[in-house]
């Protein structure tokens, strides 16, 4: 399946590439400054104490950060695992109709989440809420992220589910589902 929004899927992988080098940059800096720490201590002089505050927690919200904005691209280009063991033996016609109704659950439990973390980014600016580690980190910026990658996932089930759709309703018995993976069940 071709999807016409496949560029703000890629943006949002790219998002999640981000995050993750930012992880990676941080945790590597915080390594390296005990590495000189304990190499000073070694050879006789004092430690720095040079430390990056929070990146435990800052981490962690680029963790959660590049979970959901890869969900959209992963999804279409079929990463996600999927069960596919009694879908797989139903005919075409029969099971083009199972994925439009497992992409309509999946779609309306989406967007059940969107509308709810977009009610939370709000309450959070409301009150100004900010985390409680060592950085006060205004919690509306990571829960902002969530919202951008569930919305994207949103609109990557509408297109899947718009494609299915058609071919639902115009030929099922020719729909063809997408090949499974290695290891996938």
């Amino acid at each position: 399946m071709t999807y016409r929004l496949d560029r703000l899927y890629r943006l949002g992988a790219w998002g999640a590439a981000a995050c993750m080098l930012a992880i990676c940059t941080i945790v590597t800096l915080q390594v390296l400054l005990r590495c000189l720490d304990a190499l000073l201590v070694l050879m006789g002089s004092t430690r720095l104490g040079i430390e990056i505050a929070g990146v435990s927690e800052m981490a962690a919200y680029l963790l959660v950060g590049a979970t959901f904005l890869s969900m959209a691209y992963t999804f279409t280009h079929h990463a996600h695992i999927r069960v596919t063991l009694v879908i797989s033996r139903l005919p075409p016609s029969a099971r083009v109709w199972v994925e439009t109704l497992c992409l309509l659950v999946a779609l309306a439990l989406s967007l059940l989440l969107t509308w709810e973390l977009v009610g939370l980014v709000r309450e959070s600016l409301e009150y100004g809420d900010v985390s409680s580690g060592l950085l006060a980190i205004p919690l509306w910026m990571p829960q902002s992220v969530l919202v951008v990658g569930i919305a994207l996932m949103c609109l990557a089930l509408i297109e899947t589910l718009w494609g299915t759709l058609h071919t639902a309703l115009t030929a099922p018995a020719s729909y063809v589902a997408t090949a499974p993976r290695d290891g996938d069940a």
